[in-house]
């Protein structure tokens, strides 16, 4: 379940609410009441680094593709486009 972060513009309180996403929205502040208590927006809680998980995870055996040696021509593609 995800954990929503709401803000109340009446008094200012912030806090965090843990709710399936099918439920509604918290329509009122739980320290004074007011219904001026919105969902904030946030970044997420995880982020993704890197060349990304497919190049270095689950690849089973060896792999050729992933060599260092550029093909003919000098170039990693091997059609002389200057990709290197």
């Amino acid at each position: 379940m995800p954990i929503y972060e709401y803000r109340c513009g009446a008094c200012g309180v912030a806090k965090e609410h843990l709710q399936k996403l099918s439920d509604a929205p918290v329509a009122a502040c739980p320290e004074c009441g007011s219904a001026d208590y919105h969902k904030q927006l946030s970044a997420a809680g995880f982020q993704l680094k890197g060349s990304g998980w497919y190049a270095t995870d689950f690849k089973g055996g060896s792999s050729s593709a992933s060599s260092s040696t550029p093909s003919a021509g000098g170039h990693s593609c091997g059609a002389g486009c200057g990709c290197d």
